[in-house]
């Protein structure tokens, strides 16, 4: 492995995480470069509930109505969105890894039934687009915001870890990529780097736990 290797997380790890990159021998840099703010919103719900974040199920929560639909049949993206989902006494029936995976799943075996999908400002356009497209029954309720909260990293980076195609758009407010290497948790946030940088990595599962198994790979092969 290279001597002295510095890392930039581009949100704030958990002490776990962070402790995995400096067992391997990195320094770590971390900031949060988006920070998210939930929203009001009017509960109008159809049968089926869609989360595709973390983010998007916390500020569902927040609605005083939300005790009201833990029978509501929840879809989701990530198995860490899944597992809060299921903490809060709510029931996942499909949970894929990406959104475009979660549209073909509803449009294979749900199609005849109704949506609500909660999201945040700068969602994709990949699942209301999918179900627009088959016509199925679909509501959307904004209910957080996300703010890019760029930081000027004054020092020399080997690899970032992003985490969101938002993070990547902060972090180059700010910063150049360089030659670092761009450790990314999915094909989405590896597509907001095209045109940019060819030195990137894809977790194999979109979590943050396999983009630092990802980077630590990485460096050990070097």
């Amino acid at each position: 492995m290279e001597n002295g290797i510095r890392i930039v997380s581009t949100k704030k790890l958990q002490g776990n995480h962070k402790q995995y990159l400096l067992n391997a021998g990195f320094s770590v840099l971390e900031a949060d470069f988006i920070t998210t703010v939930s929203l009001p919103f009017k509960m109008e719900v159809a049968k089926n509930l869609i989360f595709t974040s973390q983010n998007a199920f916390k500020s569902f929560l927040l609605n005083e109505k939300s005790s009201e639909y833990k029978e509501n049949p929840v879809f989701c993206v990530g198995a860490k969105t899944a597992e809060v989902v299921q903490q809060n006494g709510y029931s996942v029936e499909v949970c894929a890894d990406y959104a475009e995976d979660l549209a073909t799943a509803i449009k294979k075996d749900y199609a005849d039934e109704s949506f609500t999908f909660f999201s945040g400002n700068l969602r994709q356009d990949t699942l209301p687009q999918a179900m627009k497209e088959a016509g199925i029954g679909f509501t959307e309720i904004e209910v957080y915001k996300t703010a890019l909260t760029p930081h000027k990293i004054n020092a020399v980076t080997n690899g970032v870890l992003f985490f969101s195609p938002s993070g990547v758009q902060s972090f180059l407010m700010e910063n150049e990529i360089g030659q670092a290497i761009c450790f990314c948790i999915g094909t989405t946030t590896a597509k907001a780097l095209e045109g940019i940088t060819e030195n990137i990595v894809i977790a194999n599962r979109p979590t943050v736990e396999n983009v630092i198994i990802q980077c630590i790979n990485y460096y050990k092969e070097k």
